[in-house]
């Protein structure tokens, strides 16, 4: 800028109103001193007079004034900023302004005018000053008066709408932008006006004229002009475009939102319906989330085969912004066809996303299932805007979700994509996390499936029913199982086991417990024995598996602490004989419906150590009802165990039509739908075999006595009409009693049991149980049991107090052999 300017330029920024003017020679000393120099430097005019003016200056200042002095002689006037120094020492900034005082035929002076800088309001804000600042403010800029209607307001405001400024004037707000929240602003203008208290930072958000297609947003400030007594004259406002901020915090809520609401659960479906649920929110009218389907399956996503001329997906989730979301005709789970080379499919095949800002309104749509059929076009749907963005986490696509406008006119953007794809992929591998949990909890189902009972045996020592209740998804699975063995003597063992934990693991150590039972039930051992052979189990399976990695979680480990209940019972004399190992006792059900828990000592847990397990025997009526049940049953109230006891109480004292109803009815009452604990109950009704179903006889201690047996037995066959097993049940008897009286010690006693089977049993004295041989020809002996094992069914031994038991069955469906 040239010197001519610089002062104009100052020329137009001082203000002489409150100036205090003194007057100087040539040289620069006073010649004049007023009262307004006075007021302001606190010299008097005798002090002042007659002395340089530098003398009134800061050091710094004063060494400029030749400087300034050539200045004012070449340019006629200067004017600036300076730092005076007061009467008593303290510097006092200063506006000056010099310019050239001449008298006819006088002596050349320089009238100085100077006034204070910190307290001359707006020293520099001449008009001139002022209207080039707020007119070429970028910042919209209007006044209205106390009627709210324009008076005033600068060419930055023309970019939001509503006219020039000459349009403007005279009107309100909502004739110059009409469709936007004129009554919240006008609102805002009427408290600013009534309290003087000014607005900062109001935030409209809607359409204006300026950009009719898009929402906006807008920062307004309101602040009130009064007139010279105080009294309102109007209102002045500010408006900035603050949509890139407001966009911004938009997409952060929406991703703060996801991040809240997507992945809350382990199911797949689930998670792509939250997915939908979020996007819709302030961003999509219509959103879709198809996959394929082995992905719904927990499997890893199969290839696409180029050749096929529609692609065929899952849907998974959708939403939109109209209830009942009517844009989508496929329901939840139903199949989504789309035309090969779509960009549904390209971007399932590529793993990129695809965006269209502006559809063509006259292309047929992609998909063959959309309302108006396969002619269906966009315009038709009433869709202007898409995205496709692949569902991809870990490298693996598993779908595409697609988003729709219809209803908001602002398109997609690159900005729109870019949050699309940030919020797809936070769901993407939330999906995958539930699709590898689907395929592993599967895995774990298949398992368990294949490890409990599918039905229970057929017998007649019990009627029995069984319910399981697994654990809630998000819990996994756990280790409960139950079982009925069949024992010789027509007696059934009842089985009702828990392994602690969930997961693969417990289901593992599971399996391993239940075939360890059945194979200790087979050799027809006392309840208490079976579990000390299972906590024997259980402690070494424990310390073998226990040297592997830190945090080890093997089947083996997992056992340690597991419960079980063991039942006995027979159906001959009703005696029922059981043993717990921290485990729930069972509760017993009298053929009147009174309720009782069974009173048996709590063993210690398997594996844990503890004193030797303790068995209780009662003898129950015929129709009498054992229930034996996992903590799962108890666990799903408030009140400690006694409460838990008496609810599983109350639950059994229901009528029932049938054992089974009665079974379901108690885990109903006692379990919910989803629970977090596997439950786990077995029910067994007692039953009698009659006075007609078994015979026995005592024996003395005589070889000669076997022929007798074998009379008794075949009369007894003949009287069930079961003559044709009479030549190999002579067989059996003349055998296994020839053994006991050769070998053993009195008493010596034979029984017949006619159950599902035909059972022989002869009963000794002797603990010394007895082995199978394979004689040589030369032999005399041995062959007896080798003969007995191979016309029966099977065979075995057992231990009682007393003594031993050998017994042999025969099937009653089968020929004899």
């Amino acid at each position: 800028m040239s010197t001519d300017e610089d002062q104009d330029a100052a020329r137009r920024r001082f203000d002489v109103a409150d100036a205090a003017p003194l007057l100087l020679d040539a040289q620069g000393v006073v010649t004049s001193w007023t009262r307004g120099a006075q007021h302001l430097l606190g010299y008097p005019a005798g002090e002042v007079v007659g002395t340089k003016a530098t003398g009134l200056l800061s050091a710094d200042d004063a060494a400029r004034a030749p400087e300034l002095a050539e200045r004012c002689r070449r340019d006629g006037g200067w004017a600036g900023l300076l730092t005076a120094r007061r009467r008593d020492g303290q510097p006092v900034p200063v506006m000056v302004r010099i310019t050239p005082a001449r008298e006819p035929g006088g002596a050349a002076q320089w009238l100085v005018l100077v006034s204070d800088a910190a307290e001359a309001r707006g020293w520099d804000m001449s008009r001139a000053v002022l209207e080039q600042m707020v007119a070429g403010s970028p910042i919209g800029i209007a006044i209205v008066d106390t009627d709210l209607r324009c008076v005033w307001s600068n060419a930055a405001l023309e970019r939001y709408g509503g006219g020039s400024p000459r349009e403007r004037l005279g009107r309100r707000m909502a004739e110059i932008q009409p469709g936007i929240d004129t009554a919240g602003i006008e609102a805002q203008m009427r408290r600013v006006l009534r309290t003087g208290e000014p607005v900062v930072g109001y935030e409209h958000v809607g359409q204006v004229r300026s950009a009719p297609h898009r929402e906006t947003a807008h920062m307004m400030s309101f602040t009130r002009l009064d007139d010279d007594r105080g009294r309102p004259m109007g209102v002045y406002y500010t408006v900035v475009d603050i949509t890139d901020r407001h966009r911004a915090r938009q997409r952060l809520a929406l991703l703060d939102r996801a991040g809240e609401q997507i992945g809350r659960s382990l199911d797949t479906v689930r998670t792509a319906q939250e997915l939908a649920d979020v996007a819709v929110q302030d961003f999509a009218d219509f959103v879709s989330v198809d996959l394929l389907d082995s992905v719904l399956r927990g499997a890893e996503p199969e290839s696409l085969d180029a050749s096929d001329q529609v692609v065929t997906l899952r849907r998974a989730g959708h939403q939109s912004v109209n209830p009942g979301v009517p844009e989508a005709v496929v329901e939840i789970g139903g199949v989504s066809t789309y035309r090969a080379g779509s960009p549904p499919i390209r971007s399932l095949t590529t793993g990129r996303s695809w965006c269209a800002q502006r559809l063509d309104p006259l292309a047929k749509a992609w998909a063959t299932d959309i309302p108006g059929g396969k002619g269906a076009t966009f315009r038709d749907l009433g869709l202007h805007s898409a995205m496709i963005v692949p569902v991809r986490a870990r490298g693996v696509t598993m779908g595409v979700t697609s988003f729709y406008r219809r209803r908001r006119q602002e398109p997609f953007d690159a900005d729109d994509l870019s949050l699309a794809e940030d919020l797809v992929s936070r769901a993407a591998v939330c999906v995958d996390n539930a699709r590898r949990y689907t395929r592993e909890r599967d895995a774990a189902l298949v398992l368990q499936r294949s490890l409990l009972p599918r039905r229970l045996p057929e017998q007649d020592a019990v009627q029995v029913a069984a319910c399981y209740r697994p654990a809630d998804e998000l819990t996994g699975l756990g280790g409960d199982w139950y079982d009925l063995i069949p024992l010789s003597g027509a007696r059934v063992a009842l089985v009702v086991g828990e392994v602690p934990g969930h997961g693969i693991d417990a289901v593992a150590a599971m399996g391993r417990l239940r075939t360890a039972v059945h194979t200790l039930a087979a050799l027809d051992l006392s309840p208490e024995e079976v579990l000390a052979h299972l906590d024997d189990l259980v402690g070494r399976m424990a310390r073998e598996e226990g040297v592997g990695p830190e945090g080890s979680s093997a089947a083996g480990i997992q056992a340690v602490g597991s419960g079980c209940v063991y039942v006995v019972y027979d159906p001959v004399d009703g005696r029922c004989t059981m043993a717990t190992a921290g485990h729930p006792a069972p509760a017993l059900v009298l053929p009147g419906g009174a309720v009782s828990l069974v009173d048996l000592p709590q063993g210690p847990p398997l594996g844990a150590g503890g004193p030797p397990y303790e068995a209780v025997e009662l003898v129950l009526a015929e129709g009498s009802a054992l229930a034996l049940y996992t903590d799962g049953l108890l666990v799903h109230g408030d009140g400690g165990d006694a409460a838990d006891r008496d609810r599983v109480r109350v639950a059994l004292e229901q009528p029932a039509a049938t054992l089974e109803l009665c079974c379901r009815a108690v885990v109903d009452a006692l379990v919910p739908n989803r629970p977090h604990d596997d439950a786990a109950l077995l029910m067994a009704r007692t039953r009698l075999l009659g006075a007609d179903q078994v015979a026995d006889w005592d024996l003395v201690a005589d070889p000669s006595v076997v022929a007798d047996a074998r009379k008794l037995a075949t009369r007894q066959l003949t009287e069930w009409g079961l003559e044709e097993l009479a030549f190999t049940t002579e067989l059996v008897v003349s055998e296994l009693v020839t053994n006991a009286i050769r070998h053993a010690e009195s008493p010596v006693r034979l029984r017949l049991i006619r159950d599902r089977t035909l059972t022989c049993e002869v009963s000794d004295g002797s603990a010394t149980a007895p082995h199978l041989r394979h004689p040589r020809a030369t032999d005399e002996g041995g062959r007896g049991l080798l003969l007995v094992s191979q016309f029966s069914e099977r065979w075995g031994t057992r231990f009682v107090p007393g003594g031993k038991v050998i017994w042999a069955e025969q099937s009653l469906t089968e020929p004899p052999a």
